[in-house]
This record gives structure tokens, C-alpha cells and sequence, in this order.
């Protein structure tokens, strides 16, 4: 299916209105959540998405890549997962007496690594290089992933039979960290009574493709940052680290690439908002799914910790 031209008098926020409003038509009751997954995209992050099966993780992953018109691939981690199967494979062509590449799903725009923390160690790594630098390396060759790129990772709670935790190293690279958690009791009846969402996800209009959502990532990236604001990330970051008097009970604070990820998701979701310039808002909406995670003591744990930073430090 094609996404039919839009007119370039309309604006940006309007056309990321659609979008959010054709997600929520599928994953109900969830407006936040949808919202923080797109400006994770627009921000050229990845997405970290920790919940208990069956609450829509994998449905949200598929409509965010049928909505934006991008090429989607899924990935079910498990214990037996070989990097190879991720990354791709050379397989010998005796005709050719040449080896030859056969990429793997990572080489799509939309990856839904499902599950990722029920695979061992050595495949959860084999993501890292494509996460970070956009390119995998195989057989001493090095290839470009598709641009626009977004990996969107599931993970089960720890606690839960066969799951692995994720290395600081592997959650360090997502940009955000977000719960769906249940539906409230009004969203969840109109579940009930209009089936699995997951059969209209075929039926969604793309509004976009990818040649509009890098352009959208480039407008995200220009949305101007005032020095007060700058002040007031940094004055963020110092807090994690147990400055200025505050005792947050991390092991850790937050490093500076955490503030440069903090500043692009805050810049994406003033775009949403159809705003030229970030506000202390901004960084207040999104700083929670991002510190959370890279805060001890795991994304949940780590978001309320986030919470309390927002509240001891003040706004310039």
C-alpha cells in the first residue's frame, strides 16, 4: 500500500495527530504510552517495552510499522536464538564458487525483538553494534541498515520463568523504557466487545513512509533548546548522581549521553505538540522512560526514582 502525497502546507503536528490517533484505534486506552513510543522514533531511538505477556507490546510494534509505511520484521527470542539469526548468514554458492550474504530481520526499518531477555547473553549482543552504530558487521564486511532504523524490544518481567535481565550495556542502549500495563475498565470492555485488534492492523491507511518520517527526525532535531533549559537537564543529571544534596539510592546516576538522548526525546515530543522550541514540560513528559531504565533497580523501580528527581529539582 502507498501513503497518497500530502500537502506540504500541512504541518508536521497535525500529520503526527493521524498517526497517534490510528495507534489509539488499535492499542485502546493508551494514548500516553503511544505517544512516548513515536517521540522515541522521531527522537532516532530505540525502545525498550517491559510488561507481562498479552497487554499489546507486539500489536503496538506491528501498527506503529503499518501507520508510518515502513518495512517491519519480527524477531521471537529464545534460548536457542543464534546470532546469525538475527544478523544474516554467507552461505557458499557452488555455481558462483562465491559466498554469498543473506541479510537477516534485522535489516528492516521496524525490528519487534520479542521477548529479548529469554535469549543468552551472546544473541542479546548480537543487537548492540546494529543499535548503536546503524550497520552490522559480518564476515569483515560491514553493512548499512535501512534508515529510517528502530528496534522495538520486549521484554518480560525478571521474574518470570526463563527470562534473562538485561546488561547495562544492552539497556543503555534504548532511549526510552515504557509500561502499556492494563487497560482501564472503559478501554478494556470496548477490547472485549471488538475483538483482537491485531486483524485491523492490515486494514490501517500508512501516513506516512520513510523518506517523511527521516525528514520528520531532522525537524525533531532542529526544535530549538534554550540555555535555561540546557541548565535544567543538567541540573537533572547532577541530581542522579547524588549532587546537590539530593540521595536518590541509585548505584549510578545518569551519564552525559543520557542527557543528549533526554534532550532528543524532549525535542520530538515538542514537535508532537507542534511546538518550535523545547519546554521544561517536554523534559518533564519524557525524562521519566528515559532515566528510568538506566536508574538502579530496573525500569519500574527506576521511573519512580525518575519521578522523584522531577520533584526535588526545581525548574530554572
Amino acid at each position: 500500500m502507498t501513503v497518497r502525497p500530502a500537502s506540504s502546507s500541512v504541518p508536521t503536528s497535525t500529520r503526527l495527530a493521524a498517526a497517534l490517533s490510528q495507534l489509539s484505534r488499535i492499542i485502546v486506552g493508551k494514548e500516553g504510552p503511544i505517544e512516548l513510543a513515536l517521540a522515541c522514533l522521531l527522537a532516532r531511538g530505540h525502545l525498550l517495552i517491559e510488561d507481562i505477556p498479552g497487554v499489546g507490546k507486539s500489536t503496538l510494534a506491528h501498527a506503529l510499522a503499518a501507520t508510518l509505511g515502513l518495512r517491519y520484521s519480527r524477531i521471537q527470542f529464545t534460548s536457542d536464538l543464534l546470532p546469525a539469526d538475527v544478523l544474516g548468514v554467507s552461505i557458499f554458492d557452488s555455481a558462483a564458487q562465491v559466498f554469498r550474504f543473506h541479510a537477516g530481520p534485522i535489516f528492516n526499518a521496524v525490528v519487534l525483538a520479542d521477548e529479548i531477555n529469554r535469549a543468552p547473553p551472546k544473541t542479546q549482543s548480537a543487537l548492540l553494534e546494529a543499535m548503536e552504530e546503524r550497520q552490522v558487521s559480518q564476515d569483515g564486511e560491514t553493512r548499512k541498515l535501512p534508515e529510517p532504523f528502530f528496534v522495538i524490544a520486549t521484554q518480560n518481567p525478571v521474574e518470570q520463568i526463563g527470562a534473562n535481565p538485561l546488561p547495562e550495556s544492552q539497556l543503555d542502549r534504548f532511549l526510552m523504557a515504557i509500561e502499556l500495563g492494563y487497560p482501564d475498565a472503559a478501554a478494556e470492555r470496548e477490547l472485549l466487545a471488538g475483538g483482537d485488534r491485531r486483524a485491523r492492523i492490515a486494514d490501517l491507511e500508512p501516513v506516512a513512509d520513510a523518506a517523511t518520517l527521516v525528514e520528520w527526525q531532522r525537524e525533531a532535531a532542529a526544535v530549538h533548546v534554550a540555555p535555561a533549559l540546557l541548565d535544567y537537564v543538567q541540573a537533572l543529571l547532577t541530581a542522579s548522581r547524588g549532587g546537590s544534596g539530593t540521595d536518590t539510592g541509585t548505584r549510578r546516576g545518569l551519564s552525559p549521553r543520557a542527557g543528549l538522548m533526554l534532550i532528543a526525546a524532549a525535542r520530538a515530543h515538542a514537535l508532537i505538540g507542534g511546538r518550535p522550541m523545547v519546554l521544561p514540560e517536554d523534559v518533564q513528559r519524557v525524562f521519566p522512560s528515559v532515566a528510568g531504565h538506566r536508574l538502579a533497580g530496573g525500569a519500574r523501580t527506576g521511573a519512580l526514582q525518575a519521578q522523584e528527581l522531577l520533584r526535588a529539582v526545581a525548574i530554572p
